[in-house]
Formats: C-alpha cells, structure tokens, sequence
C-alpha cells in the first residue's frame, strides 16, 4: 500500500451558485472566523444582526454588508442562508422568526441542554429547515486529511483515542459566558465529542468529572473523560484550560492509534487563541517505519467554516447527498454532552474500607 500524504483530501467542494448568508450574532467568532472564512471561498455575505446595534454596526462597517435594524428584517432576506452566531439560550427565538424550509446553521451547542436540544430540533422538524450544527472541527483539514487516511486503511483498525489539552483558554474573550452553569463540556469538549462520535461511532456511554479553578469564576474549565466503547477501543480526554505557566510544556493535540498505523494531530488554534500557531498532522502509516507530516492546505481557523457552510449549502441546492452534522446527528452529541455532565454530578465508586 503506497503511502502519499500529499494525496489526502483536505478540503470540501464549493457550491455552484453560493446564496447571500445572513448572520444572527456580532460577537467574535464572526469577525475571528465566520467571515474571514466567507471571503476567503466568495460566498456572499448580505449582512447581520445583533441586539447591540452599536456592536452589529461597527463589524459591518469592517466587512462592508448591511446591519439590519431588527431581528424580523434579518430573517425576511430572500433565498439566504442564515448563520446563527448566537448564544445557545437564543437559538430557539431566532429559529421561529426564519421562514418555512430555510437553510440553517445553528452554532454549537444546539442549546443549553438536552431539553433546548430537543426543542430546537422540533422547531427545525416543523418549519421543515435544512439545519445543520456549527460543529466545524469535522471539516478542518487536517480532519478531513485524517479521516481519508483511516479510509485507506493506512491505520488499520481504529483501537485508541488521546485527546490531551494543557493551555491557557481567554474566556474573557466571550463574555456571554459569565453566568453560565456549563461551560468546558458544553461549549468546547463539544467539539472534540461530536468529532470521536464521527471517527468511532456512538459509546456505550461516558464517565466524566469536569470542575472549575480557585483562580476564577468559570464554571468548569477542566475536564477528564472516558468513553466506553467496549473491550477494544480506549478513549479518553484529559482537558485543562488553566495550565497558565507559559508556552514551553502547554499542549492541544490528539493521538490516534490503529492497528497497523497510527496519527499524531496539534490543534494550533486553541495555543495562544485567537492567533493561534500552525495545526499539524503526521502519520506512521501502515508498512512504514517513520512518521511522516502530512502538508496541510489550511488551518481549522478559518478554513473549516469554509466546509461547514459549503456542506450545508450545497446539501440545500441538492449537490450534496448528506448534510454532515444534521440537527438530528448533532442531537445525538448533545445527548453524549448531557450524559457527560450527568456522569460529572454523580458521586464516583468508593474504595472499600479497610477491615
């Protein structure tokens, strides 16, 4: 089996015709990621809207679309795809404003919880929408480059997944968090989940305990977890946004073993975020005795929100016959989110006592 790294798929087609998006929310996930991304494939951005109209106007000056001046007007643009940058408490009242069969891209979490999951996802099945969720990770290029590799079989079978995270996060950075009684799992091990669910499957289950730091007020912001996937597969997550002592031994990466190769990936954003540094895939693939990197064509920021929302208009226009992360696929990971926090809540087994 000829091992080419340069052969792997990276990317994900464009649409023919891309449709005007229209986005609900101006915090900074647009301006960061949302619409560098946009520009860079020439789809056209119609404008956005947010409730703080000084903040909506001055990202649309920088970006040269319109600021609406109410929700109503935002939704009422035709044949526009809309792109909903907003907090998970509001993703419902946004979904009822849209018109019937919209095309929709709701960012994750699809809500709060699983209850608002399960609203939003009645909401969709209603209003007959093309809705897919915001979980981008799935279309980053190294994502994909790795999901073909596994393909080809240049791992073999998969048997284990490490995702280890020892960082310094700015929540600052996304104020809308203040308050919230979830937050690692919810808002960002999300990623990583829905991610594993599409490489391996659905778990048995999950056990999990994610807890905040003495030095501030965020919720949770460390996180282990393992998933049960039977006697075969291990997979476990070790998450800790706290580790604030400088670049040297700070790490974002995920291992990926098979039974005959295995991969090694940096999630370069997450180092040093928004800026980030560059993502990296190497791979020791099957019959070979030496890893090697594979050259990516971009990075997670902003080139899987490219794919993300090249998915989901081309499944619109009937080019594609799968939307990837569908409401009803995504509903499934917020499902493993909430089984997460519930593992988190409940008292661990107890060593027995000695006589």
């Amino acid at each position: 089996m000829s091992f080419d790294p340069a052969s792997l798929e990276q990317s994900w087609p464009v649409p023919s015709e891309p449709r005007p998006i229209v986005t609900f929310g101006a915090g900074s996930i647009v301006g960061d990621a949302h619409y560098p991304a946009y520009r860079k494939a020439d789809f056209p951005i119609a404008g956005l809207f947010d409730p703080d109209r000084e903040k909506a106007e001055k990202l649309a000056a920088e970006w040269g679309v319109t600021a609406y001046a109410s929700a109503e007007e935002a939704a009422a643009v035709e044949n526009a795809v809309f792109d909903l940058a907003t907090p998970p408490n509001t993703h419902a009242a946004v979904l009822r404003l849209l018109p019937e069969g919209a095309a929709v891209l709701i960012q994750k979490p699809m809500g709060s919880d699983l209850e608002a999951a399960t609203e939003i996802l009645e909401i969709c099945r209603e209003k007959n929408f093309k809705a897919a969720v915001n979980f981008q990770l799935r279309f980053a290029p190294m994502m994909l480059a790795l999901k073909d590799a596994i393909a080809r079989g240049w791992l073999g079978e998969v048997v284990d997944f490490d995702a280890w995270l020892a960082l310094a996060t700015p929540w600052q950075l996304r104020p809308f968090l203040e308050g919230l009684p979830r937050i690692e799992i919810a808002m960002h091990s999300i990623h990583y989940l829905d991610l594993i669910r599409e490489l391996l499957g659905d778990p048995q289950g999950v056990h999990a305990k994610s807890v905040g730091h003495p030095n501030h007020e965020v919720a949770q912001t460390r996180t282990s977890a393992i998933l049960d996937y039977g006697e075969t597969v291990r997979c476990a997550l070790s998450v800790n946004h706290d580790h604030d002592f400088g670049r040297k031994h700070q790490a974002c990466e995920f291992r990926i073993c098979g039974t005959e190769g295995a991969a090694y990936l940096q999630l370069g954003v997450n180092l040093d975020y928004p800026r980030g540094e560059p993502d990296i895939l190497e791979i020791r693939p099957k019959g070979g005795d030496e890893w090697v990197g594979v050259p990516l064509q971009g990075a997670w920021f902003p080139d899987a929100f490219v794919g993300r929302m090249a998915n989901l208009q081309r499944f619109a226009a009937g080019e594609d016959e799968e939307l990837v992360s569908s409401v009803e696929d995504a509903w499934n990971t917020m499902a493993l989110v909430e089984a997460a926090y519930q593992s988190s809540a409940s008292p661990a087994t107890p060593p027995q006592e000695r006589p």
